[in-house]
Parts: structure tokens; C-alpha cells; sequence
């Protein structure tokens, strides 16, 4: 009678044991889901976050010819009205995160540049000063929007 409520014993055991690693087995199974989840999240907040901070791009870069022809307007014209309207466009665009792409005396940077052409000689520079691969003449204002290009400046570069 000993012999047999110690192998009921002795199965009760391995019964209880093979349970509890189960159950151990089903517990990090949840966990790496649970960790699978909050990282799914977190990504999908972050991507969100980028949608709606570039929601406007589309609409900015519609905007952006309109600012070429107040700048073209500016150099032609000089009317305190026309320098006025340039001027509250380009506050609107610096409070929607959008800045201009500084090319003047700069070397070409093809992240945020797009060569047009290369000159011999630049004009209004000195053969010495015209070095290679330096801007020599901006073609078109380049943009960026939080720190992302949409539109590369169009450029002119020394050989």
C-alpha cells in the first residue's frame, strides 16, 4: 500500500511540476507579447507624430513657387508692399518649421542640393575665389521642413 500512494505521490508531483512549467512557459509567452505590443505602439505613435508633423508638406510646397515670385518681385520692384507681403509669407513659413537652405559661398552638398550645371567662372567672384565644387550661384532656394528637405536648392558649382 506504501509503494503505491508513493508512486501517486511521485505522479502528483511530476503532474504538478510539468503544470507549473507550463504555466511558467505560458507567462513568458504573454510577456514577450505584451513587450511585442507596447513596442507596436510606441512605433505607431511615433509614426503618427511624423504624419502630422508633415501633414502640411504638400500644401508648403505649393506654396513655395509663390515665394520664388515675391523674391523675383523684390529684386525687380522695390514697392515697401510687395517687401511687406515677402516678408509675412516667410514668418508663416518659419512658424510651420520651414527655413531656407543656405548655398551662398557654401561647397555642394548633394543632401540638400541639386547641381544644375557646372561653371567655368563664377560671376561676381575672382577666378582665385572660385574654388571647386563651391556654390558659385543659387538657381533656385532650396527648403527644409523639421529638418527634412523638400525641395534641394537649385545650384550652380565651380569645377
Amino acid at each position: 500500500m506504501k509503494k503505491e500512494e508513493n508512486k501517486k505521490a511521485e505522479e502528483k508531483e511530476k503532474n504538478t511540476k510539468d503544470l507549473e512549467a507550463k504555466c511558467e512557459e505560458y507567462l513568458n509567452g504573454w510577456k514577450r507579447e505584451r513587450a511585442d505590443f507596447l513596442n507596436y505602439k510606441k512605433d505607431e505613435i511615433e509614426r503618427i507624430g511624423q504624419l502630422v508633423k508633415y501633414a502640411n508638406e504638400e500644401i508648403i510646397l505649393k506654396l513655395l513657387p509663390v515665394l520664388d515670385n515675391l523674391c523675383l518681385a523684390v529684386k525687380h520692384i522695390k514697392d515697401d508692399g510687395v517687401l511687406q507681403i515677402k516678408k509675412q509669407l516667410e514668418d508663416f513659413l518659419a512658424k510651420e518649421g520651414i527655413r531656407a537652405i543656405e548655398t551662398s559661398g557654401k561647397h555642394f552638398d548633394p543632401a540638400t542640393m541639386e547641381a544644375i550645371e557646372k561653371a567655368d567662372q563664377a560671376p561676381n567672384l575672382t577666378e582665385t575665389s572660385a574654388k571647386t565644387n563651391m556654390v558659385v550661384e543659387e538657381i533656385q532656394r532650396g527648403y527644409t521642413m523639421h529638418e527634412k528637405v523638400i525641395r534641394p536648392a537649385k545650384v550652380r558649382v565651380a569645377k
